[in-house]
């Protein structure tokens, strides 16, 4: 008796069919580890063709977004508990994210790292709307009898390297650069401060609608490892009515008395931060700079007039006209501050006409320079430029005002003139210059 030979199941339709099922299972199975979007930016299509350190340049907005107090209370649970907590939560917040244009690079533990390709107002706007789904999360815990729980929320923007790196076993997607860090290092300033939202001054210039929001100055920050101090803002578009209606009113005012504190008058600061806590007793931020008073007072003597940097080789660009340009720009902010300070304010208007005459001539410069070379990130680099030229014009009427607070003026000079001047040649330009080295281009021209 001879057996029947089986026909090859492969040859089939409905094995085609089956197969070619449980392959879209197994790549929507994949891209809940891998984001689809992660893939698109490194412009591959099919999961399979990811290969070990592909990578591409991208500007983005990274957030991080951490759960307050998370140790202390994952101490009161059990490790179910912790896990169900944790999910419950994550899946509140994941559709806010994709809603508004991010997606979820990775999970830290509590902390969720998401990306926005496209706008950083954008990701303020997500920012508002996970700080409103937690309201209605927190609601929820509060009917089942656990406590409520805050977050606080690091916004920044920049370039940024997207790739994959690992070995031959196990690799992952990451995002890699200067902005990511920053980002990361905002984050942890919220639960010094208490507040919900902080982002860069990088970010703050990115904005496509910075009139949207309530934004007010509220310390400098280093990143480690990094040249120059970075501008840290709060946007308090999310505090009560109350409070966020007060903050706006003594703008003014709060910002008159930090400018004390950071050029080291601590007697001033305090006298003012005084004032400040009186008329918002509610604003956490006074508290902590009134608690960092007594040690500055220590630790300081009279208050600082040079409050602008003065030129250092580290600044240089590498490209001899614009370094030019850039030292000018530099020494004439010192001598604009310096003015103010000695009440020579005749000098003012001159110093101010060349300061303006020189970023022109210097960012026509650059500028051109990065057509020529189709850099990539030529849009970011301009609109840089404009806010600058934006906050010249604020201050420029401040100074024509009569304004009479110096230590304000002088606070504001170095944080939106060679404050900006600095960070903008050591993290922007000097992207670029790296950019035309690796493209052949010569960084000695006259």
């Amino acid at each position: 008796m001879s057996a029947t030979p089986s026909s090859p199941q492969g040859n089939s339709p409905e094995s085609s069919d089956v197969l070619r099922e449980r392959l879209k299972k197994t790549t929507a199975a994949y891209s809940r580890f891998v984001q689809r979007e992660f893939l698109n930016l490194l412009g591959i299509e099919d999961i399979r063709k990811v290969e070990l350190g592909q990578q591409v340049e991208r500007k983005m907005t990274v957030l991080f977004c951490d759960i307050r107090n998370f140790t202390a209370l994952s101490e009161t649970m059990s490790p179910q508990e912790n896990f169900n907590f944790l999910n419950s939560y994550l899946v509140q917040m994941e559709p806010v994210i994709t809603a508004h244009g991010g997606f979820i690079d990775k999970y830290i533990g509590d902390a969720i790292m998401a990306l926005f390709p496209d706008s950083p107002d954008e990701a303020l706007r997500c920012g508002q709307a996970m700080l409103r789904q937690l309201d209605d999360y927190n609601f929820g815990r509060q009917r089942a009898g656990y406590r409520p729980i805050k977050i606080g929320i690091g916004i920044n923007t920049g370039i940024v390297i997207l790739g994959t790196i690992g070995g031959a076993a196990r690799m992952d997607g990451t995002v890699i650069g200067d902005a990511v860090n920053l980002a990361a290092r905002l984050e942890r300033l919220t639960k010094e401060y208490r507040v919900s939202i902080l982002i860069s001054d990088y970010t703050l210039y990115s904005l496509d609608r910075p009139q949207e929001w309530s934004i007010r100055f509220l310390d400098r920050t280093q990143v480690r490892g990094k040249q120059g101090s970075h501008s840290v803002y709060e946007v308090f578009n999310s505090d009560a009515p109350e409070l966020a209606d007060a903050k706006r009113r003594t703008l003014k005012q709060f910002e008159q008395a930090l400018a004390c504190y950071h050029v080291g008058d601590a007697t001033a600061a305090r006298a003012r931060l005084v004032d400040y806590a009186a008329a918002v007793p509610e604003d956490t931020a006074v508290h902590v700079y009134l608690e960092r008073c007594n040690p500055l007072a220590e630790n300081y003597g009279p208050p600082r007039a040079d409050v602008a940097p003065p030129w250092h080789e580290m600044y240089s660009y590498g490209l001899s006209k614009v370094d030019t340009v850039h030292q000018n720009l530099l020494t004439d902010m010192n001598a604009l501050s310096k003015a103010l300070h000695d009440n020579h304010l005749e000098q003012t208007g001159q110093l101010l006409e060349q300061i303006r005459r020189a970023a022109e001539a210097d960012f026509r410069i650059e500028e051109d320079l990065m057509r020529e070379s189709d850099y990539p990130f030529l849009d970011l680099h301009a609109r840089q430029h404009q806010r600058f030229f934006e906050y010249f014009e604020e201050l420029r009427r401040e100074i024509a005002s009569g304004e009479e607070d110096r230590i304000y003026l002088l606070f504001r000079i170095k944080r939106y003139f060679s404050g900006w001047l600095v960070n903008h040649i050591v993290s922007a330009d000097r992207h670029f210059g790296h950019f035309r080295r690796s493209q052949g281009a010569s960084g000695n021209a006259a």
